[in-house]
């Protein structure tokens, strides 16, 4: 410490302006990047931009360490040390810069794909897969261009990476089969975030996240279900909310023999416009409609109501309330609902002779 005070002191003058040099550039730094986070900030005010209001907020903190750098590396032009001192204090502030810039550019990259990409075409789903996808794209490229930087060559890397990604492969198989299907069921579209699915091995409910390695589902009952990936790109899927989270509600309703079919349909409408607006998910359009299916039954005459629903769950709130109405207009319109009957015929047996007991 002694020593470094001493150099100090003989050398001052040498050191002034490089002191000098970094508090200016460190100062016109902090004004510009003051004025570009203010123009970032009005700017998204101005035209509800949330991307300029996601730029600001990813830069603003980095870009302290930028401007900080920057001003290390203007100055350290004028510091009264050998050149090759001043080359590897380059190199150094360099690999920082490229490695702040690499993290800040991730977390911009998770964040565009988290807010642009419903917006895109084929709305790709946004999953922790797909975020993390994009950041291990920008941290890749960073990689290599800090290694570029620090001087070293970048092809026998890529060599290396070539001829043992088979090695790899053939020892990950099961992890990276999990891993492509992933990507390729958060790719397409096919399954997204919040989507009511069911497989066809009985599991349902709703879609909570996709992953490097499985799919978690929350089922109605609240417990989460988690499948592989590679599992779940082998088994049928129903999927509820595509191509739109609108769909048919199948009502079945059964009366008696005697009931006059039109005058039947006429109530059934009426009961279930005069529910539009108070049962919640009963949609009015399109129309609801009555059709005499499935048709003559062994004890009644069976009907179907087909009505339109908001998504999968209001299907049980909507046939809950709509025949509790039903049951109450058919008790003041005399409507029956049959009970099961069968005729039974009784025939006396057979004496040996061919005569019956009488």
């Amino acid at each position: 410490m002694h020593a470094t005070w001493d150099y100090l002191a003989r050398n001052w003058e040498q050191l002034l302006t490089p002191f000098i040099v970094f508090g200016v550039v460190l100062a016109l730094g902090l004004v510009f990047r003051s004025v570009i986070l203010r123009a970032l900030a009005r700017h998204s005010r101005q035209t509800g931009s949330r991307v300029s209001a996601l730029l600001r907020g990813t830069v603003s903190k980095p870009s302290v360490i930028w401007i900080l750098l920057l001003a290390v590396l203007i100055a350290n032009e004028f510091l009264p040390i050998r050149a090759v001192a001043q080359k590897r204090i380059d190199y150094y502030v360099l690999a920082l810069w490229t490695l702040s810039v690499t993290f800040a550019a991730a977390q911009f990259a998770r964040q565009l794909v988290r807010l642009w990409g419903p917006d895109l075409a084929g709305e790709i789903p946004v999953t922790s897969l797909t975020e993390n996808v994009a950041r291990i794209v920008i941290f890749s490229v960073g990689g290599l261009v800090l290694l570029n930087q620090l001087g070293l060559s970048i092809t026998p890397i890529l060599t290396a990476l070539g001829v043992g990604g088979l090695a790899v492969a053939l020892a990950l198989q099961p992890t990276l089969s999990n891993l492509f299907s992933g990507i390729w069921m958060s790719v397409s579209g096919q399954i997204r975030p919040g989507d009511y699915v069911r497989l066809s091995s009985n599991e349902e409910g709703f879609v909570q996240d996709i992953t490097w390695r499985s799919t978690t589902i929350r089922a109605l009952a609240n417990n989460l279900i988690i499948i592989p990936n590679a599992k779940l790109a082998d088994v049928i899927i129903t999927n509820f909310f595509l191509p739109e989270k609108r769909m048919s509600l199948l009502i079945p309703i059964g009366v008696s023999y005697s009931t006059d079919p039109d005058h039947l349909e006429r109530v059934l409408l009426e009961v279930t416009r005069g529910a539009f607006g108070e049962i919640p998910g009963l949609l009015s359009e399109p129309e609801p409609f009555v059709r005499f299916i499935p048709g003559f039954g062994d004890f009644s005459l069976n009907f179907t109501l087909i009505v339109q629903v908001a998504e999968f769950t209001d299907q049980f709130l909507v046939q809950s309330e709509l025949r509790r109405r039903i049951l109450k207009r058919f008790r003041e319109e005399n409507i029956e609902i049959p009970f099961p009957v069968r005729t039974i015929r009784m025939e006396p047996p057979a004496l040996p002779g061919g005569s019956e007991i009488r």
